[in-house]
């Protein structure tokens, strides 16, 4: 079964269309990479997936089922933006998330917090927005999900983070699971993706496997993308 399908899927606001007729399917066990520039829909996709926003038309199935309760257990969230409490200090979020969600793993939590030398006694307001960025990473990943989605994860971090991120990423999630990385920083993680979808102005242009596309174009992911995008 399709863990994310989405069929005919339209949204507007305000009468403007955001995303017109999305026909996608993913499958578990993968790694894509969601490909646009800023601007162009994938943010929308994202927040619909995770119920966040209804569709004007079409569908989405999660696992078969339309979004709702079911699929907020399943989904690991991570927003483009930071929602962290900052009158928390770390460990007061890493219990406070291993008590709201059945299937957060605060051992790993800990550990992660140790690789990226974030200190678990420190206050959410005193970190910096990379250390903060990191936090919401390690949150999202210590959860036993089905379906992590996160949006632009690597906007804030150093190159060195980056490296270490993607590996957390790679050795976190199980083969029943897949990853959906929102982003339009291409050369760093193009090595992990199993599939592209590039977006541009509220359309699906183009879907494949990485190796396919790499094979028939000769080029990089990161290379067809600035082609297609003219970046």
């Amino acid at each position: 079964m399709e863990l994310v399908k989405c069929n005919n899927l339209c949204k507007e606001f305000d009468g403007k269309q955001i995303l017109s007729n999305i026909n996608l399917t993913i499958q578990k066990g993968n790694i894509v990479g969601l490909l646009g520039k800023n601007g162009m829909g994938k943010t929308t996709l994202i927040k619909l997936i995770n119920d966040l926003l209804i569709p004007t038309s079409g569908e989405i199935l999660i696992n078969g089922e339309k979004p709702g309760i079911n699929s907020k257990k399943i989904i690991s969230y991570l927003p483009e933006r930071t929602y962290l409490d900052k009158s928390m200090k770390v460990s007061q979020i890493i219990t406070f998330f291993d008590k709201f969600y059945d299937n957060f793993n605060k051992e790993k939590a800990i550990r992660l917090l140790k690789d990226l030398d974030l200190d678990i006694n420190l206050k959410i307001s005193k970190m910096s927005k990379g250390m903060q960025e990191k936090l919401q990473l390690i949150l999202v990943m210590s959860r036993e999900a089905e379906l992590y989605i996160l949006d632009e994860p690597l906007g804030g971090v150093d190159p060195a983070t980056r490296d270490y991120i993607l590996d957390t990423i790679l050795s976190n999630f199980n083969e029943e699971a897949s990853v959906i990385i929102s982003t339009h920083i291409i050369s760093d993680i193009e090595r992990i993706l199993d599939e592209v979808i590039f977006v541009d102005k509220g359309k699906i242009v183009l879907t494949s496997s990485t190796d396919k596309l790499r094979e028939k174009e000769n080029a990089s992911i990161d290379e067809i993308f600035r082609r297609y995008f003219k970046c």
